[in-house]
């Protein structure tokens, strides 16, 4: 991986490929390498950068609180600093969603496309938010053993469950190594993260918005309303898959990138 230094913090990612450049906005409390599958795929046609987000994986961590526009302004910084001047096509999945609405909020001229995977756009209602704040003083206290605990049965289908062991432990892994001053950070922002739903009637890049049918955190039926609201969203349900979908089915996800990817 490589890094830069980006608001006086080291931010890795991998960059793979050469061609129209795609970014691939990670889960909480994740990192790049929920991607490896699509980045394996995509990086034949694309140029694809997966960072690690501000407090995961191999990047520094800022303790507090990280709101969805400072992640943002990380991803455009990272940019600028490896010289990126074209459109890009900005992907995110769950929290990666949350951040990919916030830069198309403040930095829309950079965007070519956009990809929402599994994530919502409404904010988190109080009790929602209540909860969030709490488990970052718990996983600060105690560790993310118990975040684990409490996210993993909604993460995947049960088909994943059943037949892709690796997979799903391969996730918990991730998680189990997170820092817990990252994900009380980044916690501490999703409770804060604004509504995004009107503002989803204003976004005027193509958008590919996917869900796994059987997601449990973001209902398909709300994730299609989301597409329904975005002047040229087209909707992909993806058969079978739960919250995780680009590694339940990454066959699936892959096609569904690359038709969306060879419209721009």
């Amino acid at each position: 991986m490589e890094t830069r230094n980006v608001g006086g913090v080291q931010l890795a990612f991998v960059d793979h490929g050469t061609g129209p450049l795609l970014v691939l906005v990670h889960g909480f409390p994740l990192d790049h390498s929920m991607w490896r599958a699509q980045i394996d795929v995509l990086s034949e046609t694309c140029r694809v950068i997966a960072p690690d987000l501000r407090g995961f994986g191999r990047s520094g961590v800022t303790a507090g609180k990280v709101t969805m526009e400072e992640f943002a302004d990380d991803l455009a910084a990272l940019l600028t600093i490896l010289g990126v001047d074209e459109p890009i096509t900005l992907c995110g999945l769950s929290m990666g969603g949350y951040v990919a609405l916030a830069f198309e909020r403040k930095y829309a001229s950079r965007l070519r496309g956009l990809v929402l995977c599994d994530t919502r756009a409404a904010a988190d209602t109080p009790q929602k938010a209540a909860a969030r704040r709490e488990m970052a003083q718990r996983v600060l206290r105690e560790g993310p053993a118990l975040l684990v605990d409490q996210m993993m049965p909604n993460l995947f289908a049960r088909h994943a469950v059943r037949n892709q062991p690796e997979v799903v432990e391969s996730l918990r892994r991730v998680m189990l190594g997170s820092n817990p001053q990252g994900i009380a950070a980044a916690a501490f922002g999703m409770a804060e993260r604004p509504d995004m739903t009107e503002a989803l009637r204003d976004i005027k890049c193509p958008t590919l918005v996917m869900v796994g049918e059987h997601d449990a955190i973001s209902p398909a039926e709300e994730t299609e309303s989301i597409c329904r609201a975005i002047p040229c969203g087209r909707f992909v349900e993806i058969a079978g898959s739960g919250h995780m979908s680009p590694m339940e089915a990454p066959v699936e996800v892959n096609a569904a990138m690359m038709e969306f990817l060879a419209t721009l």
